[in-house]
């Protein structure tokens, strides 16, 4: 009898912690979404909106709209259902794109075919993400252009501070009349990590497309395995971002026309006028100034813009290696640009179309390049000794210099 007095309470128990537990799991997939839409939006180039929520304790309903913090090109918005359990969380919904300005829909006004759909799963006690988009084939036909997508798919996961993207995506084929382009198939990985209100983050991007080809009556060509990577970084002091390009074999006529491979990084972009200007064009944005032109926006940021140099920024050619096989050419060149970020008050970003302006700005460079192994064809064209086997190029205020001599008139 005093066991069976027990069963009610105990029941009543666990049915309160589990409605707890529920109310627990809503309440946390709400506030990880909120904060992580407010994490993408202080990366400064959307705008992040979401409308028609819905919350619930076992269900929520709502759409998030992401759009070009300035200008009207394009939006993307995507419908979510969320129905929450104890432990996780599943979502699903459509995803919709609008271009131009009068937002036509790609699915339903340009393609005829519905909206791909996505979902996910979120985790209560990790707190993590995972999902998946499906991308259907397309064919897009006008008049004697054509483009065709054999589709594809997208994976995404982590969690607030950290987010992977990977994207594998079938052939491409683009033609026009006689002209062809052939891309694919490709996959792209994507990572985002940053700290909270995006104040540092680092995103690493690298792309690998298996082949290309472009054929027209005049030119065919055929690409092996290209690589992209790229790799930008805000912390307390500046901006920097890599980028390293591998062309692999580019073949014309059964013969290789072109190899190449590519490592570059721009950096001491000062990160505090960067946060500044992020800042400053979402308040623009906020209050409908996008609208208004170029170069009226140009004029509210040109002070925070000007600010961006005032570490003076360099860039640096790590390496350049160029090879032609078919044409019996080479390059390997390595150097940097310097820009002089004292004195930026006489400066302008809006008056650039004025010639003397421009040469202000001209003025401000500085650097040096290296070109080894120079071929005797290039030393030709330039007016140097036949037997000249390496270039230096100066640049002094703007003003170049080819071993130490003014550089050519290369127009002739």
């Amino acid at each position: 009898m005093r066991k069976e007095r027990l069963i009610v309470p105990l029941l009543v128990a666990l049915l309160l912690v589990w409605l707890s537990a529920q109310a627990a799991s809503s309440w946390l997939f709400e506030r990880e979404m909120a904060r992580t839409l407010t994490d993408l939006e202080a990366r400064g180039e959307l705008d992040v909106e979401r409308m028609d929520v819905d919350r619930g304790w076992w269900q929520s309903t709502g759409r998030i709209r992401l759009a070009p913090l300035l200008g009207d090109s394009w939006q993307l918005e995507l419908t979510y259902r969320a129905r929450h359990g104890v432990l996780s969380t599943h979502l699903d919904g459509e995803a919709s794109l609008q271009y131009g300005p009068e937002a036509a829909d790609l699915f339903g006004d340009s393609l005829a075919s519905p909206p791909p759909r996505w979902e996910a799963s979120y985790r209560t006690l990790s707190g993590t993400l995972e999902g998946g988009l499906e991308l259907a084939p397309l064919r897009i036909t006008q008049q004697e252009r054509e483009l065709a997508f054999d589709g594809g798919r997208l994976r995404f996961s982590g969690e607030r501070g950290n987010w992977r993207l990977r994207a594998q995506l079938k052939r491409w084929v683009l033609s026009d009349g006689a002209a062809r382009l052939e891309i694919g198939p490709s996959v792209l990985n994507s990572q985002y990590a940053y700290t909270e209100g995006a104040h540092s983050f680092t995103q690493e991007d690298r792309l690998e497309i298996d082949s290309f080809s472009w054929r027209q009556p005049q030119l065919e060509l055929d690409g092996g395995t290209v690589r992209l990577a790229n790799r930008t970084a805000l912390d307390d002091q500046e901006l920097r971002m890599q980028l390293t390009v591998d062309l692999g074999e580019i073949r014309t006529a059964e013969q290789v026309l072109l190899t190449g491979q590519l490592e570059a990084e721009l950096s001491r972009l000062n990160a505090d006028a960067i946060r500044s200007t992020i800042k400053r064009l979402r308040r623009l944005a906020a209050g409908g100034r996008q609208g208004d032109g170029a170069r009226p926006l140009l004029v509210e940021v040109e002070p925070q813009l000007l600010r961006i140099l005032r570490d003076s920024p360099r860039l640096d050619l790590q390496r350049l290696e160029l090879d032609s096989p078919m044409l019996g050419l080479s390059a390997r060149v390595d150097g940097a640009l310097f820009f002089d970020g004292r004195r930026l008050d006489e400066l302008s970003v809006v008056e650039l179309d004025d010639p003397d302006m421009r040469e202000r700005w001209r003025r401000r460079i500085d650097g040096d390049f290296t070109w080894h192994e120079l071929p005797t064809v290039v030393a030709l064209w330039l007016g140097l000794p036949l037997d000249t086997r390496t270039l230096e190029v100066d640049i002094g205020r703007g003003q170049v210099r080819v071993n130490g001599r003014p550089l050519p008139n290369l127009r002739r």
